[in-house]
């Protein structure tokens, strides 16, 4: 019973790679200067992240479900976390 109650996402079959991230981020969208953040800010996004109690495998934020990698990198994302979120959108 409790593995049908599991996260369909923490199993094996379902866990998205670095390589596959890495592949997302090489899309057209994440060259795009109107819908990504500077890299400066990219990396301190991650560098927040990766502090947090909430990142699963080293690429999922608990909170929300999101592929950090990918969510830190796009200008209208924001840190998920209740009442305590490490960035915000990005406006230039």
């Amino acid at each position: 019973m409790l593995e049908n109650r599991a996260c369909k996402g923490c199993r094996e079959e379902f866990k998205v790679t670095e390589a596959q991230i890495d592949r997302m981020l090489q899309a057209p969208i994440f060259q795009s200067y109107e819908a990504c953040v500077p890299d400066s800010v990219y990396l301190e996004r991650l560098s927040m992240c990766s502090k947090c109690p909430k990142l699963l495998s080293g690429n999922t934020c608990s909170l929300c479900g999101c592929i950090v990698r990918v969510a830190a990198k796009l200008k209208d994302k924001s840190c998920p976390y209740p009442g305590a979120a490490q960035w915000q959108r990005y406006i230039d």
